[in-house]
């Protein structure tokens, strides 16, 4: 590149390089989250005002952290192309700079808190959740702590931090699908419903989807982060394009969590889907024509199964109910109830 140095050749390569190649991706997968943002808001017009709101925020959050990106790949390469130390400044002295990484760790949270109520709605035991809970709030507090050590420009700090950050996001991640597997798990061992022990195995395939790309993005994160420490320091700033694409994968493992329950109710019930909101079109989730609807509060998207044995008694075990609907399934005898106004359920007789 002619007007520079080979060392700022060097940096170009290394720091605008990622910073283009992660906000590229970033923004392709704004484009994949707006998608099931649309197709959320069409196939679930039922569920309760809580969690379509929680969808909103995670929509706005999204919107403007791709805002954020978009306006940074304007600063450094067109108001200030080919200023590569100007650039490099930019993380102390600018505050959208150098909060960057705070408002990935906030996404991030935001994400792994649903998937924390989701595993209380599995498990019902606090002293599961709560460990799992304080890993990713440490997680969170480890990257406001960096956050100020890269605004005075403490390297070694920063590299500290963004450990403890990253090993936790990592930690978390991984116990909190295991845990989760475990609990659904033990729950389809207790049932006698061929369709409800079919609903819980696609549950339990869905939490491993839905957890692997981001804890395999956020642990290639962590090895980058760690390269300054070595004798190829340059390497580190690889994790810049990580950094910036993890997000995106947390809210799109949500939204298919979410998006994914039209799936797999009608897989379990063994209908096709009709399409429209009413079994009769193709906006929403629908069944056969034995689907009858029936009202509930959608403010929980998580649920429980009740199993009736041939004596009339009844257990109840507490599972993640992926696909909160106003349907039963009556020719399956999967159909969804409301033991109270705040859960839904699945019965099967």
């Amino acid at each position: 590149m002619p007007g520079i140095s080979p060392e700022e050749e060097i940096l170009v390569k290394f720091f605008l390089g990622p910073w283009l190649i992660g906000s590229c991706l970033e923004l392709v997968l704004m484009g994949v989250l707006g998608c099931q943002f649309v197709n959320y808001y069409n196939w679930y017009p039922d569920d309760g005002p809580v969690l379509r709101i929680t969808v909103a925020i995670l929509c706005l959050l999204n919107l403007l952290k791709s805002g954020e990106c978009f306006a940074s790949l304007w600063i450094f390469l067109i108001n200030h192309f080919g200023d590569i130390q100007y650039d490099l400044q930019l993380s102390t002295t600018a505050w959208w700079d150098t909060a960057n990484p705070l408002m990935i760790a906030i996404l991030d949270f935001y994400v792994q808190c649903y998937f924390c109520t989701r595993l209380w709605a599995v498990s019902k035991r606090w002293w599961v959740v709560t460990p799992i809970f304080i890993l990713f709030v440490f997680a969170l507090l480890s990257m406001v702590i960096g956050t100020y050590y890269i605004a005075i420009a403490q390297e070694q700090a920063v590299t500290d931090w963004f450990a403890a950050h990253l090993s936790s996001v990592c930690a978390g991640d991984i116990i909190l699908s295991v845990t989760t597997a475990y609990f659904l798990i033990k729950t389809k061992k207790s049932v006698i419903s061929t369709q409800t022990a079919e609903l819980i195995h696609s549950l339990i395939r869905l939490t491993f989807q839905t957890a692997a790309p981001a804890a395999v993005v956020a642990m290639f994160n962590l090895i980058f982060s760690q390269m300054y420490r070595t004798n190829r320091p340059l390497l580190g700033y690889v994790e810049i394009a990580f950094n910036q694409v993890l997000p995106k994968l947390y809210a799109i493992s949500m939204m298919y969590t979410l998006n994914a329950r039209r799936t797999i109710r009608t897989r379990v019930s063994g209908s096709r889907p009709s399409g429209s909101r009413n079994g009769s079109g193709s906006d929403g989730p629908s069944f056969n024509a034995r689907v009858q609807p029936r009202h509930t509060n959608g403010d929980v998207e998580l649920g429980r199964i009740e199993v009736v044995t041939q004596k009339e008694t009844t257990r109840h075990v507490d599972v993640t109910d992926m696909f909160a609907s106003t349907h039963s399934i009556d020719d399956t005898k999967v159909g969804l109830s409301s033991p109270d106004q705040q859960i839904y359920g699945v019965s099967v007789h």
